[in-house]
Parts: C-alpha cells; structure tokens; sequence
C-alpha cells in the first residue's frame, strides 16, 4: 500500500493541501474546527511527515554527528543516549562515530567526513591541536565538548579544575594526607586530565600538603585495567595511600579492584573518588564516589547550540551578528557538576 500524502488527507478532509500543510506546521491561523478534522485525517490515513524533505527543501539534511572517542566508555554512551533525546526533540538524527582519539579521524569529523551528508557536528576531541580548530573554513557548524582548545569552535563542558579541587578537598576534609591521583599528568596541556591534575595540585597546595612528583599516576588509557595495574604497581613498590583520587569512574573501579586483591578496605585504609558518575559506581562494592557532570545539561547545551548555529548558517553570514538575535562566536558554556558521595568515601551506608 502507498504512502499516504499531503494531498490524500487534503482529499480526505475536504480541505486544501495548503491548509493540511499549516495544521502539520502548526500555524496559529487555523480554526479548530478546520484543525481538528484534517488531523482526524491523518490519524485516519495514517499519514507521516517526510522529515527527511522538509529538511531537503531547507537546503539541510536533518542529520547531526555525535564523534567520540570511545562508544564502549560508559560515559560517552550515557552522553550520547541524552544527545539523541535532545535531537529528536528538534526532529534531528544522530550519526555516532568513533574517532579512537585518533588525530585523523578527529579532523575528518571537524571536516563534515568530507562530503554534506551531516548539518553539524558535536566533538569531543582527545587529538586535536588549537591550530586544528581554528582553521576551519568551510566546515560545518561544531560544538566542542571537554576543554576548551583556546577558539575557533562552540565549546561545551563543566569547569574540570574546579571540580577536581573540590574532590582532593574531600579527602583532605576527611583527614586524607597521602592522596594519589591516578591518571595525573603534571605537564601543560589544554586537556581534562591536565585541568583536573591542576585542581588536585591547587587543593594540596592550599592544604599545605606537599606535592610529591609520584603521587602522580599516569596510566595509558583511562579504561578500568589502567586504574588497576598503576595502582598495583604503587603497591608493590610499597607505596600506602590514605586516598585515591582518579580522573575517571572507570580508573576509580579499577583500583577497587586492586586495592581489593591487597586486602585494603575501601574506605577504612583508601579512600576512593572518581569522575563521571557512570552507572557501574552506583552498583560497584563499595559504591563509587564521584562528581557527576550535568550530562543530561552537556546535551542540551551543545545541541540547542548546534541547532542555532545550523540556522545561522541556512541563513548567511548576517544571521550571526549581534544586532539580529544570533549567537556571537565562539560560545564557551560551562555546565553544572556536583560531588555524589557513597561508601569509597563515606562509609557503609554513605550517599
């Protein structure tokens, strides 16, 4: 049986195909009762708006692209469950692709894959340089998601520094004296793990603490046999550790396990705190301490953000200025995040 068309509800509810088109389109200029009887029409009919050409006649695909760098991370496939909320609620389609945190992969991203078949892109980018994001010209509208690389895109993420001041602050605020940070990097850098180590070294600092270069943990990917194997490592090199804080979730359930396999209890002899707020810490024995980004926030943000900008683009280059109500470029939105306290920290019957 064939599709049911604009002009078959028309036919059917005796009306024109211009006024099937406004009731779709919900404009105001309608009577009810006019409205009512073409949407029984449609119910009738069973007849379906053909997003894909609306998006066509606007010179657009209705398709976004959501690039991370790894689908099997807990916290990209919670993100990307919100992104694609938040883009059906704008009638828009979401593409995920893997990049691996490979540079090249992260560049066809920001290039639209080479070809028109996406609106705009949300990226978070591991590989990156600023000069990358800067030199665009003729890219699709992008939303950056993690640190800001300097300009030269929308930018979306929660203030990393300052979040992980507030997780060391914790640990010390329970007596916490020996803190490692796993997945730490002492080196400049534009990168999360980068801005989190500067807010675990800015609360030792402020703490008086003094910061011992191998407190410093760095792993080489932030997966959970990361987390276990350096925090393995330390203990076999004798090293006792009062607390942990670890610059993901996955990090922080890999050395759940280790310290487990020591016979340390969590949180009597290690306290323990991680990043991302993922599902497995909620279940995790003990429960996981962490601070929670606003994911549901992050995806909101960078889509309606994206939206906007996919408009301005449809529009031309005088949509965007300041005096028309566009957005001014680039926009750095930072999110909320809270410490979620459970059992690593607090105890049995924490959180």
């Amino acid at each position: 049986m064939a599709r049911p068309r604009i002009k078959d509800v028309a036919r059917h509810a005796g009306v024109s195909e211009k006024t099937v088109s406004n009731v779709i389109n919900d404009y105001v200029h309608v009577s009810e009762r006019t409205r009512r009887v073409v949407r029984e029409a449609i119910d009738h009919l069973g007849y379906r708006v053909n997003l894909a050409g609306r998006h066509l006649r606007k010179g657009r695909t209705g398709i976004i692209a959501l690039v991370v760098p790894e689908l099997d991370v807990p916290y990209f496939a919670e993100l990307a469950r919100h992104v694609i909320r938040e883009a059906e609620r704008l009638s828009l389609t979401v593409l995920i692709h893997q990049s691996g945190a490979d540079r090249e992969h992260e560049l066809a991203a920001l290039a639209g894959f080479g070809s028109d078949f996406v609106d705009g892109i949300i990226l978070s980018p591991l590989a990156l340089t600023a000069d990358d994001v800067s030199d665009r010209a003729g890219a699709p509208p992008t939303v950056l998601l993690g640190e800001l690389l300097e300009e030269g895109a929308d930018h979306v993420a929660i203030d990393n520094e300052k979040a992980a001041r507030e997780a060391t602050e914790h640990l010390i605020g329970l007596g916490r004296r020996n803190i490692l940070a796993v997945g730490g990097v002492e080196a400049p850098g534009l990168g999360t793990a980068e801005a989190r180590t500067r807010g675990y070294l800015a609360a030792l600092a402020q703490a008086g603490i003094p910061h011992r270069p191998e407190a410093l943990l760095p792993v080489g990917d932030f997966r959970m046999p990361d987390g276990a194997r350096a925090v393995a490592g330390v203990l076999r090199a004798g090293e006792r550790p009062d607390a942990l804080l670890c610059l993901n979730d996955q990090l922080a359930l890999g050395a759940l396990r280790s310290l487990h396999e020591s016979g340390l209890r969590v949180p009597e002899d290690v306290a323990v705190i991680g990043f991302d707020d993922v599902e497995g810490g909620r279940f995790s024995v003990p429960t996981l301490s962490t601070v929670a980004p606003d994911k549901a926030a992050v995806a909101r943000v960078a889509v309606e953000l994206l939206h906007r900008r996919i408009e301005e683009a449809a529009q031309g280059p005088e949509a965007s200025g300041a005096g028309s109500g566009g957005v001014q470029s680039p926009q750095d939105r930072v999110v909320s995040h809270r410490l979620v306290l459970r059992e690593s920290t607090e105890g049995p019957g924490g959180g």
